[in-house]
């Protein structure tokens, strides 16, 4: 796996519209963690109401609701971090549920990472991200990533937690580029200006919805124009180089994977700039679409066409 896409994917299995059941979800993450694309995989995100609830807990075998609380955040790429589970936890319960979700983390079970709106579209972002900035401060160190309504208050709350980054907050950005209506999907210029304005605050960020595919493509029974996750990776190289909104927007907007893979191909053994990755319902389907560009050999292990296989059972084959 180029460690250029190391992290990228992370699993989204029990999120609309795949749906999985926790139990299915946690024995597909098992064995996606398990396979030669392992390095592929982020963490299993999952709603901090089923941590509440005790569903994790049950899903893993335990007594529903029984706690041991976060045994401290895991290292990337590290499953057997307290000796169990790395997950990312997605706030569900809105910013003020999250205290109590980390502490009910059934024993053994790691929070990697934080994922919350902070606010809805139209919604000024600032009071909620007060609030999960002053969450960050006293959280062990486990990443947090506010989810930032592509609308009004974006450039102060960008401002906002790029100035908690810089002073040793474990927080950074996340947006939305898909949804059910076609007012969340960014255009390529307005999604190039959210990237360009992460770059210039060194401030990395997440994606959430839409990235359906490798490239630019148009959805036949929607009629959405979604965003390809390869765009997104030649984008983010091309911003780390310097390149301006124009540029990036065009890369964006390429409906030619060519270009796409030679950037991407160029870059294969450096760390991954400015986005840290996505979740997604399927694993399979970006690894496949990662396979026929070529750059993920899949052929190469005698193993690769079951394990691929093997996680489509609970795979829903569409983004979180």
């Amino acid at each position: 796996m180029p460690h250029l896409l190391a992290g990228l994917v992370d699993d989204a299995a029990v999120f609309p519209p795949g749906s999985a059941t926790l139990p299915d979800a946690l024995a597909a993450h098992r064995r996606h963690r398990d396979s030669w694309y392992a390095e592929l995989v982020g963490p299993l995100l999952v709603p901090a109401s089923a941590v509440v609830s005790g569903a994790l807990a049950g899903a893993l075998g335990g007594p529903a609701g029984a706690a041991g609380g976060p045994a401290g955040p895991a290292a990337p790429g590290d499953d057997s971090a307290g000796g169990g589970l790395a997950v990312g936890l997605i706030g569900d319960t809105g910013v003020g549920g999250l205290p109590a979700a980390l502490a009910a983390l059934p024993a053994g079970v790691t929070a990697r990472q934080v994922e919350v709106a902070v606010a809805k579209r139209g919604e000024d972002p600032l009071p909620g991200l007060t609030a999960l900035l002053g969450l960050a401060g006293r959280s062990g160190g486990v990443a947090f990533y506010a989810e930032l309504p592509l609308t009004f208050g974006l450039t102060g709350a960008l401002d906002a937690v790029a100035a908690a980054r810089a002073d040793g907050a474990p927080v950074a950005a996340k947006f939305r580029t898909g949804g059910l209506a076609a007012e969340l999907f960014p255009t390529p210029v307005e999604l190039a200006a959210v990237i360009c304005a992460c770059r210039d605050r060194e401030l990395p960020f997440k994606l959430t919805a839409g990235l359906h595919h490798a490239v630019r493509h148009r959805d036949p029974e929607t009629g959405f124009t979604h965003h390809g996750f390869g765009n997104v990776l030649a984008a983010a190289l091309a911003a780390a180089d310097g390149a301006e909104v124009d540029e990036v927007a065009a890369v964006l907007a390429a409906t030619d994977p060519v270009p796409l893979v030679e950037r991407a191909r160029a870059a294969r053994a450096a760390d991954r700039p400015l986005w840290v990755g996505y979740g997604s319902c399927s694993i399979t389907e970006p690894l496949t679409d990662l396979i026929r560009l070529g750059l993920v050999n899949g052929g190469h292990d005698v193993r690769a066409r079951h394990d691929v296989s093997a996680g489509q059972d609970v795979d829903g084959g569409r983004d979180a």
